[in-house]
């Protein structure tokens, strides 16, 4: 008990103690620099997966309602979205929320489909022969 003793006070009055110290920090925080970075990356990712859900959410809620136009229906839905996210303690900058809208606006049934290989109708009948 007593080398562990006269070990442990050489160590702290040599400045052993404190060179090791040093260079174990000096190793160990890049790697927790990494590991925090890789954290907040994830987090990040799991938030935009919720985001762009709860935009698809409140797009396909407001795909039959009628009532009001194209402009207030991303509105309303941008709303709905900021709102929940909110609530639930999340902070995402609105041009986030608009973006996330805007991609399932684009996905949804309010948004016709135009195939580019198909050539536009005018209405106007041409018979060859």
């Amino acid at each position: 008990m007593k080398l562990i003793t006269d070990i442990g006070n050489w160590l702290v009055q040599s400045g052993a103690l404190a060179t090791i110290v040093i260079f174990a920090w000096k190793y160990l925080k890049p790697v927790m620099v990494e590991k925090q970075k890789h954290t907040k990356t994830v987090q990040e990712k799991e938030l935009l997966g919720l985001v762009n859900s709860l935009a698809d959410n409140a797009v396909n809620s407001l795909v039959s309602n009628d009532a009001i136009t194209g402009h207030d229906k991303f509105m309303a839905a941008t709303k709905m979205v900021g709102t929940t996210l909110a609530d639930k303690g999340f902070d995402v900058q609105r041009q986030t929320v608009e973006h996330a809208v805007q991609a399932a606006y684009e996905k949804s049934d309010l948004t016709p489909t135009v195939d580019p290989d198909k050539e536009p109708q005018t209405g106007v009948v041409v018979h060859n022969g």
